[in-house]
């Protein structure tokens, strides 16, 4: 897949990529004869990887030495999983409080609904 494709398909841009392959974010991307980038299988699940980190307010620096670590290898291991498993439980906090906002909303909006009957019923 080219460098369009995959920016039409996963909605970003193309100077987001470039930057993403420079700053060492997305590993090797490989090329073409003419240099053209061609995102592989396994080019596109770690811009997935990332669209989901970011997504989920991890910052880029933070991306950038998870890539940094997977790079090292096997090594590394229990590093990237103290990284994934902090990160989830800061995922699952913002998700708990989201369902905290939302139940407040939906309180409001069920007392609208009974003022709204009310105002209705009134001759």
């Amino acid at each position: 897949m080219n460098i369009a494709e995959i920016t039409k398909l996963r909605n970003l841009k193309k100077s987001t990529l470039r930057y993403y392959e420079s700053e060492g974010i997305i590993p090797s991307v490989p090329r073409d004869e003419s240099g053209h980038r061609v995102y592989t299988e396994e080019s596109i699940a770690w811009i997935d990887f990332i669209i989901s980190l970011k997504e989920t307010g991890m910052p880029l620096s933070n991306i950038k030495l998870y890539t940094n670590l997977y790079k090292d290898g096997a090594k590394t291991l229990a590093a990237r999983k103290s990284m994934m498993v902090q990160h989830q439980k800061k995922v699952k906090d913002n998700i708990s409080q989201t369902i905290a906002h939302l139940e407040k909303i939906n309180y409001k909006i069920a007392l609208y609904d009974v003022q709204l009957n009310n105002v209705r019923k009134m001759p």
